[in-house]
C-alpha cells in the first residue's frame, strides 16, 4: 500500500500500514531542491505522523534516518538549515516518545557502490568530500540496526569508513545521557 505522509492522518491509511509491523523505518524526505515549507511538512511533519502512527498501533521499534549536524543548524551550510531544523525537531519528538528508537545520521549521500564498511560514532563532525557515504551503505546500516543488540536509544553519525557495518554498530558507546 502506498501512503502519502503529507496527506494521510494517523487514524487512516497510515495507521493501517504500520499496524502489525515489527518496526518502522522513516527514510522519506523532501529532497534537494524542495522549499522550506516542504522540508517542514515532510522531514518533520511526515516523520512525526509516522511516530504517532507507530505509537497508536503498538509498533515499538522506530528507526529515524536523519542527517549529520542537524542538532546545530547554524553549523551546517546555509542551504541545509531548513532541512536541519526540520530533522532536529523530528528527532527530538521521537526521543520524547515511548518507542524503542534509533536515530541514524549519515553524512552527504552518494550514488557510489556500497562497501559494507563505515565509521560510526555519536558525533563525527566532519564535512567535505571525505565525509560522504553511499546510499547503499546507509540502507545496509538501517537493516543492521534492526538486528544489532544495543542500538535502541542511540543517536549516531555514520560515514564511509574501514570497519564492517555490524562491527561498527557493536562498537558504539552506551546511549548518551537523556537517551536510553
Amino acid at each position: 500500500m502506498l501512503v502519502d505522509l503529507e496527506k494521510e492522518g494517523v487514524e487512516g491509511a497510515l495507521g493501517d500500514v504500520v499496524a502489525g509491523c515489527d518496526a518502522v523505518v522513516f527514510a522519506a524526505g523532501a529532497g534537494a531542491g524542495s522549499g522550506d515549507a516542504r522540508k517542514a511538512s515532510m522531514d518533520h511533519g511526515g516523520a512525526v505522523k509516522l511516530v504517532e502512527a507507530a505509537e497508536e498501533r503498538g509498533v515499538r521499534r522506530y528507526l529515524m534516518l536523519s542527517g549529520m549536524g542537524v542538532d546545530d543548524p547554524a553549523a551546517v551550510p546555509e542551504t541545509l538549515r531548513p532541512y536541519a531544523r526540520a530533522k532536529a525537531r523530528a528527532d527530538e519528538r521521537l526521543r520524547r516518545g515511548g518507542l524503542d528508537w534509533t536515530v541514524v545520521r549519515p553524512g552527504p549521500l552518494t550514488e557510489d557502490e556500497g562497501t559494507g564498511r563505515i565509521t560510526a560514532a555519536p558525533l563525527l563532525g566532519r564535512w567535505g568530500e571525505w565525509s560522504e557515504i553511499p546510499r547503499e551503505d546507509v540502507a545496509a546500516v538501517l537493516a543492521a540496526v534492526l538486528e544489532t543488540e544495543g542500538t535502541v536509544g542511540k543517536t549516531f553519525d555514520v560515514l564511509s569508513g574501514d570497519v564492517l557495518i555490524g562491527e561498527a554498530l557493536r562498537r558504539l558507546p552506551a546511549a548518551r545521557p537523556g537517551e536510553r
